[in-house]
């Protein structure tokens, strides 16, 4: 029977949470928009939903969101390690 390990460190971080996942689902979407942009002139989000739509627009915005957040969690883990 495999041996269960249970943190035993309070200053350990958790395993990510559902919102670090989503964060990092809409960085690595975002880009691989990109990137489609810088090689083939092509951005899959204004081919989806209409280039200039609100809706292109909000997920321009969500995907910067998920960025700062993830800025932040890194601010976060590197204060966490110093002490």
């Amino acid at each position: 029977m495999p041996d269960r390990r249970v943190n035993i460190h309070a200053r350990e971080r958790p395993a990510m949470s559902a919102i670090d996942y989503i964060a990092m689902a809409l960085l690595i979407i975002g880009g691989l928009n990109w990137a489609m942009v810088g090689l083939f002139d092509v951005d899959m989000v204004a081919t989806l939903f209409g280039p200039g739509t609100a809706l292109t627009r909000i997920v321009y915005v969500v995907v910067g969101l998920a960025a700062l957040y993830s800025i932040y969690t890194m601010a976060k883990m590197a204060s966490s390690k110093r002490h």
